[in-house]
């Protein structure tokens, strides 16, 4: 559905801005202002690409009345930065759990800082990696009302403060091609968390990763403008709402809502169990969504829930290679190496007969095994 909703004057012409983050990196934006007073809104790009990719859809919202701001994160575009494919992986850690929030907040108060935008009403926008950072956004400033969130999910804390915030209006939009296979069913199950009676959810069969999804679904952009001013500017221009049916065909959003609250890794293998007596054949969960949370897990210094929840995963599904090479990661996390040395041969050994996966992901999980085996002082 295209929107409908326009204004009847005329926006000036976009307006490229120079901001300084906190730790004095230059940041490149772009600020296109409506030709009124109205809400503001903060596009986050995801991380293979740049700001740039948003000019389309923040031409449409300023002609629509709403005032919008894009950035470059660092090392993106035109801002200064190491460029994240050179960071090393502590670098990496501290530019996105540090440093990209910071950058956020700088283009956050640049925009609220306009004349014209009511501090009360604002949106945010991401893909991919700009995801997080929108709804971390959201959690630090009360002023964001409304999230359009493409082809990516948040973590623990930010479906925390989804939780917490039950009217908060979400736009989700993902692809079953997505590179990332467990994308359009995380983002189902965050799609629970809120109840506000028009959110969206455009689960497409095809059209990729982020902002790709613009080229082969044209009324993808329209229907987000039209959410903007509906949420935003509570317009009246109809919204088509979705089902809340999306995420709850099955028991999956309920069985990760058990895994994500304290205790949580244990307790679902309890579940996983019992459920497994009653019916040897009862799946719960799919693959790669066990796979993230579990490597989620690992990345918050949990290790002991890491390995639970890898353990359920190779239970689900022991004719992968993936699960265990998982699990060795794991193990080995955890200083557990005999289990991880065990983890890994198994991965290699069972790789030759799991055709499940493409050749250069076949690839990548027979270079990790043999890499934790190099480690381990095992070279078979």
């Amino acid at each position: 559905m295209a929107s409908t909703v326009t204004s009847a004057q005329q926006p000036p012409a976009p307006q490229v801005v120079d901001l300084t983050a906190s730790d004095g990196i230059h940041l490149k934006a772009t600020y296109f202002a409506a030709a009124q007073r109205g809400p503001g809104i903060l596009l986050l790009h995801q991380c293979n690409r740049q700001r740039k990719v948003w000019d389309d859809l923040a031409t449409r919202l300023a002609v629509s009345g709403l005032n919008v701001l894009t950035v470059d994160m660092r090392g993106f575009g035109e801002s200064e930065g190491k460029p994240v494919d050179k960071l090393t992986p502590e670098e990496a850690r501290i530019v996105f759990q540090e440093k990209f929030p910071a950058d956020v907040d700088t283009a956050f108060q640049y925009l609220t800082s306009q004349p014209g935008i009511p501090r009360e009403a604002i949106g945010a926008g991401g893909a991919s990696c700009g995801v997080n950072q929108s709804v971390q956004l959201a959690r630090r400033h009360r002023e964001v009302k409304s999230l359009v969130l493409l082809s990516e999910s948040t973590d623990q804390a930010g479906r925390q403060f989804l939780r917490e915030s039950p009217n908060m209006p979400l736009f989700m939009a993902a692809a079953y091609d997505d590179p990332d296979p467990s994308v359009v069913e995380i983002m189902q199950w965050l799609f629970t968390f809120s109840s506000y009676p028009l959110n969206k959810f455009e689960a497409y069969q095809t059209g990729g990763h982020g902002v790709e999804m613009f080229d082969a679904h044209k009324e993808l952009p329209g229907e987000i403008v039209t959410w903007f001013n509906v949420t935003l500017r509570k317009a009246a221009a109809p919204v088509r709402a979705s089902s809340r049916a999306h995420g709850s065909a099955s028991g999956e959003p309920q069985f990760l809502e058990v895994i994500d609250h304290p205790g949580g890794p244990a307790k679902a293998a309890q579940l996983y169990a019992d459920a497994r007596k009653r019916d040897p054949k009862t799946v719960l969960f799919s693959e790669a969504v066990m796979n993230r949370l579990g490597y989620e897990h690992l990345q918050d210094g949990d290790t002991k829930g890491a390995v639970e929840l890898m353990k359920l995963n190779v239970s689900a599904y022991p004719k992968s290679a993936n699960v265990y090479d998982s699990l060795s990661d794991a193990y080995l996390a955890d200083g557990q190496k005999d289990l991880a040395r065990v983890n890994a041969k198994k991965a290699l050994e069972v790789l030759p007969s799991d055709t499940s996966d493409p050749e250069d992901r076949r690839k990548g999980i027979k270079e990790s095994a043999e890499q934790k085996l190099k480690q381990l002082g095992d070279s078979k």
